[in-house]
């Protein structure tokens, strides 16, 4: 194909939307300053190294990592006419929060470096918390084997090969003991990334709190929780959708009550992300599962203003730095208005989205390694830029193995770096006001309502999910994906170029050693507990599951399953006794199939 000869169509003034009012100061530059560049030499974008990815008329096509176009130069003429500062971007702390929900930004508090972590056994756990605190971690995320997340305990027969391997296995309260033994919980937060079983992963925590003498209504943290979320994209369910939900708001009408200061829900994209989605959809699935979340509560009874506060979010932070902090910004916008229009919150705490951000796992290969430290510290900023609460950085060997000790602090060091050197925790949203990252926010904000607008028609995202309509797109959002680094439209260096021979390195290897000490430490707790005590707890919780919850009238409904789950975790029974009497009532899912 013969090379377009440029013209001023070919300038910032040939817009990619109809509503673009270039100055005359603009149209002086692009004919008197940028076609005479154009013209001795095109336009090469720096990812499409076969020349391939190209428009319609044959010129160099530049767009984010989700494929949105991404204009030469922004100007005034890139944000709307209506445009203006306090509508639309506001101060720190007020609405809509577009620059963040703290007026002092991270002068007043630093956001929490919250290292994800577990692996093998519940002592081994113990110690790398231990590790990380003492190095300057200032919060705990705990990652489960894949048995836990399914609910089954390590001697069962679906647990073989899996015990420790991707998480810490938890079986009972015995565990879970062990796993925080020694550590202050009054005084940490800790994250628990666990979702179909999490009421009961969450009644153990209650439990050692107890035990350590905490008081429930001080102890501060985070349970995942979000059961959309793995219909959609994670896959880790139990149960079918509507008694999942019924679960989900048993837990926010029980913290709302006895546990104020810890989030019951952490409404997730990462996983969404992780799966294949653009920046966009994962913000507008994130959202409107919250969305869902609040009409179930609602339905319940429950007022927004009473458990509103607690929901807090979580975000991936991938390669594509201003889409990722746009992403952020539009979030914190759309959901002020979410709760104050659509909800009819009144407080201002219920207004606030509060999120925490993990770097993206999906996004650092297993060839070169080491190169995912750039990375991750990348993606770390536009987290930090984005005005994050809280913050993981994974570890360069993410593809391999779970981390390495040095692997872990290399992570940690990379928060501390950009928090203590690198200068950006001195100003409240420092890139606010740039041309292209308000025009980005506001692409992102219109994007993610219209999808709301698709989600309702469909009667809320249970219906959607149950018709496979977000996995669908999201199945085509990661081909396209794919597609183009294929095509090297999208250069990933040290996998589709940049190409080198290396030596692997050395990982953390899990082996069968964990599941044979789970299992005995199983049998010998089933032989001195009293199972008539279990056997009794089994059986209450699994009738008040039966019953249909009432709606809140100030205490916990009769019905909440949080109380029986507490009162079996307190008898020690197991995970997979108490996720197996809830299968037993609810059965389990199957999902539709996508095509």
């Amino acid at each position: 194909m013969a090379e377009k000869k440029p013209t001023v169509a070919d300038s910032p003034i040939a817009d990619l939307s109809e509503n673009r009012r270039p100055s005359e100061h603009e149209r002086r530059w692009a004919e008197k300053t940028l076609l005479p560049i154009l013209e001795k030499a095109s336009e090469k974008p720096i990812g499409a190294r076969t020349g391939v990815n190209v428009d319609e008329q044959g010129r160099a096509r530049f767009t984010t990592i989700s494929g949105v176009p991404v204009r030469r130069l922004y100007t005034p003429a890139d944000l709307p006419e209506e445009w203006n500062y306090d509508q639309h971007l506001g101060y720190p702390g007020e609405p809509p929060f577009t620059r963040g929900i703290h007026s002092t930004g991270y002068r007043g508090k630093l956001y929490t470096m919250r290292q994800f972590s577990g692996f093998a056994s519940p002592e081994e756990t113990n110690r790398r918390y231990k590790y990380l605190l003492e190095h300057g971690g200032s919060g705990l995320s705990v990652a489960f084997d894949l048995p836990t997340l399914m609910g089954y305990d390590s001697d069962h027969p679906a647990s073989e090969g899996e015990v420790g391997k991707c998480g810490v296995a938890i079986d009972s309260l015995e565990d879970m003991e062990i796993l925080f033994s020694g550590i202050d919980l009054e005084n940490t937060t800790v994250s628990m990334t666990i979702n179909s079983p999490a009421s009961v992963l969450w009644a153990m925590y209650l439990v050692v709190a107890e035990k350590h003498g905490a008081d429930w209504k001080k102890i501060s943290g985070t349970i995942q929780n979000d059961i959309l979320k793995e219909y959609i994209a994670q896959k880790e369910y139990i149960f079918p959708p509507a008694p999942s939900m019924r679960l989900v708001i048993d837990t926010f009408e029980f913290g709302s009550k006895f546990t104020p200061r810890f989030n019951t829900i952490s409404i997730s994209g990462y996983h969404i992300r992780e799966a294949g989605s653009t920046a966009l959809q994962e913000l507008a699935f994130t959202l409107y599962d919250g969305v869902e979340y609040v009409e179930w509560a609602r339905r319940r009874g429950l007022d927004v203003d009473e458990f509103g506060p607690r929901l807090s979010f979580f975000f991936n932070a991938h390669n594509d730095f201003f889409e990722e902090i746009a992403k952020y910004r539009a979030a914190r916008k759309i959901w002020y208005q979410v709760m104050k229009d659509r909800f009819g919150a009144k407080h201002q705490r219920t207004w606030l989205m509060r999120f925490h951000t993990q770097t993206a796992g999906v996004s650092l290969p297993a060839q070169q390694p080491m190169n995912n430290i750039a990375r991750v510290a990348l993606q770390a900023l536009a987290a930090v830029l984005g005005g994050t609460q809280s913050l993981h950085t994974d570890a360069y060997d993410e593809a391999l193995a779970l981390p390495t000790e040095d692997a872990a602090r290399i992570a940690l060091r990379t928060q501390q770096i950009i928090a203590y050197e690198s200068g950006v925790t001195q100003t409240v949203d420092p890139l606010g006001g740039s041309y292209f990252l308000e025009n980005l926010t506001l692409q992102m904000e219109k994007g993610a309502f219209d999808y709301f607008g698709k989600l309702d028609a469909m009667g809320g995202m249970v219906k959607a999910i149950e018709r496979g309509y977000p996995q669908k797109e999201i199945a085509e959002a990661s081909y396209n994906y794919q597609r183009a680094v294929e095509a090297r439209e999208k250069i990933i260096v040290g996998v589709n170029d940049f190409v080198v021979e290396e030596d692997p390195p050395k990982i953390l290897y899990i082996d069968e050693t964990v599941a044979r000490q789970q299992t005995a430490k199983l049998k010998a707790l089933r032989a001195r507990r009293s199972n008539e005590e279990v056997a009794r707890c089994l059986e209450a919780l699994k009738g008040a599951a039966a019953q249909e919850p009432e709606s809140h009238v100030g205490s916990v409904s009769a019905a909440n399953t949080m109380p029986y789950i507490i009162d079996a975790v307190r008898a020690y029974a197991t995970i997979g006794e108490i996720c197996g009497a809830l299968r037993q009532v609810y059965g389990t899912y199957t999902e539709v199939s996508v095509t």
